[in-house]
């Protein structure tokens, strides 16, 4: 087991403490503080996606179980937080939202995956990776709202509006869902016209050589 793969194991293994502090009854302490180590538990594991991933790369680690481990990590993280979020705080994330979004990221790895058995890649767009970072605002704010429609700053007259941030950040992951997946589904599309234009043009040409042949046959003959 080497480091990338090890770090990646964190991630899903992350996966169930977040739940625990979401779904659990409160623990001694001040208001939020589940939520807050939470919102740390969930922002720390999203780091190790790219942690991992660079450090593959850097030294030569990038493993079969690690191509399949890391892409299964993320869709896990993903589903269980909105599906958690569904449950503790659906004022903010109704189910029918962590069904569009926990969807969009089931399709664009089966695009993949077709992609794959194609013997073509579908590279990640400016805007899927714009996608993780709103995805983790929008994970973390939804999870405050839990414990705060507002947040008092110390020694500031002015409130932080969490909930409010909370209903634009999901929105917001909502349109950049479906945008990204419309883009994801063009680049496969166009990807696979691309080859079904050089299989029959090949194929026209092998009939046209074989026609030529068995014409020359005929006239030797």
């Amino acid at each position: 087991m080497n480091l990338p793969n090890s770090i990646t194991l964190t991630r899903i293994f992350s996966i169930p403490v977040l739940i625990w502090l979401l779904t659990t009854k409160r623990i001694h302490g001040f208001h939020g503080e589940q939520e807050l180590i939470a919102s740390a538990v969930f922002i720390l594991a999203s780091i190790t996606d790219g942690i991992d991933g660079y450090l593959a790369r850097k030294y030569g680690q990038i493993t079969t179980m690690g191509m399949l481990l890391d892409p299964l990590a993320d869709k896990l993280m993903i589903a269980a937080a909105y599906i958690t979020l569904v449950q503790v705080n659906p004022h903010n994330v109704p189910a029918w939202i962590a069904v569009l979004i926990i969807g969009r990221e089931f399709l664009v790895s089966g695009l993949r995956s077709i992609a794959a058995a194609q013997g073509f890649t579908i590279e990640a767009s400016d805007l899927g990776k714009s996608k993780m970072v709103v995805q983790i605002v929008s994970v973390v704010a939804a999870i405050l709202a839990h414990a705060w429609d507002t947040w008092p700053i110390p020694g500031v007259t002015w409130i932080f509006p969490v909930d409010v941030i909370a209903h634009f950040a999901i929105w917001f992951m909502v349109a950049l869902s479906l945008i990204s997946a419309v883009d994801y589904f063009w680049g496969f599309w166009s990807k696979i016209d691309k080859q079904a234009s050089k299989a029959r043009r090949r194929r026209s040409f092998v009939l046209s050589r074989r026609k030529k042949r068995d014409i020359t046959s005929t006239q030797t003959s």
